[in-house]
């Protein structure tokens, strides 16, 4: 179910605490974001926390500076345009598009409104911003390079499974990342003489029906694609793959910390507090034309080390050390 309420329901006893009068005098002053969400209410949480935060370091306080309304699509991409559409009609001051899907749908529904977009696919091939250093328009956002650090996640199934010969890619065929990450992790597979099969699931249904292949082909390991559907449904994800008692490897951090085996790529909390970041000087008057398109200068690696044990899989000491966080 989709979600349009104030932040400031969310921070709670500080704004209760306010006259009412003075309350309600402030708040139709504020600037208000519209947060469109490819994602759900509930396992994002720590990621809206972590917007917050960077709306903080900007000089701005949800519920006494601004007001966010949300809209969450579930992983339900169909429901974006229309979520975007009337953020248009609310006229809001500004968007932040989290997930391709919902930056592609803010993009669509308005030039002028400012958007902060935060997407793994490149924002530059796909529409988004004109360059990376010079968005033009009104959008700039953070690119988490996601599709582009398949051979990476790879390169860790190998040192899982050395003798890894076939391995099985769920990507979500309407997803704009699914196209570049197979193409990553294909070519990186060809010149490593390993079998890449992939998985289509855009539904909880097609999860299952997509496990059920996989345990046909029954392959050496698996990789998940980024995006932001699988992040929805990654308990799901996470049950079926230790059925099939192989290694994993997941693209962000919320799935080792669900129970998954391993992941590496970009911290999600922090290009969300760096999103607030952008939109809190967007609020102040930078212009998104002028603001580059952030990337990222680290990935992160995190170990579930309890599900190691649990699928026997025995984590060579070098990729060990390798780790930035041992969830144990």
């Amino acid at each position: 179910m989709s979600s349009r309420r104030e932040f400031i329901t969310l921070l709670g006893g500080a704004a209760a605490a306010w006259p009412l009068a003075a309350r309600a005098e402030q708040q139709s002053a504020m600037p208000v974001i519209g947060f469109l969400s490819s994602l759900s209410e509930p396992q994002t949480a720590h990621l809206v926390m972590a917007l917050v935060r960077g709306l903080s370091e900007a000089g701005l306080v949800a519920g006494q500076s601004i007001t966010i309304n949300h809209h969450f699509a579930e992983g339900q991409y169909d429901r974006l345009p229309a979520f975007a559409d009337e953020f248009v009609r609310q006229r809001v001051s500004l968007i932040v598009a989290a997930g391709p899907p919902a930056a592609l749908a803010a993009r669509a529904a308005t030039t002028t409104i400012p958007i902060v977009f935060i997407v793994g696919f490149d924002p530059v091939a796909d529409g988004l911003v004109a360059s990376f250093s010079r968005p033009g328009g009104n959008a700039t956002g953070i690119f988490l390079v996601t599709a582009l650090v398949g051979q990476k996640r790879l390169e860790i199934l190998r040192e899982l499974n050395p003798k890894a010969s076939a391995v099985a890619l769920l990507v979500n065929p309407v997803s704009p990342d699914a196209p570049p990450e197979i193409k990553d992790v294909e070519a990186a597979a060809q010149a490593n003489s390993i079998s890449i099969k992939h998985f289509n699931a855009s539904t909880p249904a097609e999860i299952d029906a997509a496990f059920t292949s996989i345990t046909a082909q029954r392959p050496d390991g698996l990789l998940c694609g980024s995006d932001p559907f699988f992040v929805v449904r990654r308990e799901q994800i996470i049950t079926h793959v230790a059925d099939l008692k192989i290694p994993a490897v997941y693209p962000f951090r919320e799935f080792p910390a669900s129970g998954g085996l391993i992941s590496y790529g970009t911290s999600l909390a922090g290009a969300y507090r760096q999103a607030g970041i952008y939109a809190g000087r967007i609020l102040k008057g930078s212009k998104p034309a002028d603001l580059p398109v952030l990337q990222p200068t680290a990935f992160e690696m995190v170990l579930n080390l309890r599900t190691a044990q649990a699928l026997d899989i025995d984590v060579p000491a070098t990729l060990h050390a390798r780790t930035d966080e041992v969830i144990e």
